[in-house]
């Protein structure tokens, strides 16, 4: 019941037409993980980063390796 989580498989997304993206706001510093659309340049919010953890776990629940695209 309290025990560790079970590590479930990486979610998965389209690579063909999706790259990961953080949007970065200038003003407030506000970060938002989610997935760029290479043809249309729209972007769907997916997770809120406040910590490097949340960008890790962002990452594992995807399966990204190396580094994310950073927009503002």
């Amino acid at each position: 019941m309290f025990g560790k989580r079970k590590k479930t498989d990486a979610l998965e997304y389209d690579k063909s037409k999706l790259v990961p993206a953080i949007r970065s706001s200038i003003c407030t510093g506000e970060r938002v993980a989610g997935f760029r659309n290479r043809e249309t340049r729209a972007f769907t919010e997916m997770m809120l980063i406040r910590t490097e953890k949340d960008l890790q776990d962002f990452k594992a629940k995807y399966g990204i390796e190396g580094d994310i695209e950073v927009f503002y």
